[in-house]
């Protein structure tokens, strides 16, 4: 048995952006910054190092938090790690990316640290996406 789970918690690094496939199902892409604390060997001090993770949501519920989404928003995010593999100009690229199933606000709207409570926005649900099929490959326009 194999469990490919993985949650996250983080600041977005930048204003997610919005796209569709040739299908027409609306993509998001975004990326979050997650701290790692570690101990600096010479000076004895712990720091933190930002690890950065691209996040990809599919889907009307994609769609709609395209709208709440911005640069800087806290959230914590439920998913799944998926690796793509491609060729651009006769180099192959690669990259592992969060598939996400779940999103959570952990800020306020006006861009607080977490302490205010932000009322869950509706979000349609969204249809089961079986993200194994050729929807990534030939679908989406990037």
């Amino acid at each position: 048995m194999s469990i490919n789970r993985v949650i996250i918690s983080g600041n977005l690094t930048r204003d997610p952006e919005l796209r569709s496939t040739a299908s027409g199902l609306p993509v998001l892409g975004f990326g979050v910054a997650v701290n790692d604390r570690r101990k600096n060997q010479q000076t004895g001090e712990w720091e933190d190092y930002p690890n950065f993770i691209d996040c990809t949501m599919f889907g009307a519920r994609a769609e709609s938090l395209s709208r709440y989404l911005n640069k800087g928003a806290k959230v914590s995010i439920e998913g799944k790690l998926r690796w793509s593999q491609w060729e651009r100009e006769g180099q192959k690229r690669s990259k592992i990316e969060v598939i996400v199933d779940e999103l959570e606000f952990m800020s306020s709207r006006e861009g607080g640290s977490g302490a205010a409570y932000t009322p869950p926005v509706p979000i349609p649900s969204a249809p089961e996406i079986d993200v194994s099929s050729s929807i990534y490959d030939e679908d989406i326009p990037f």
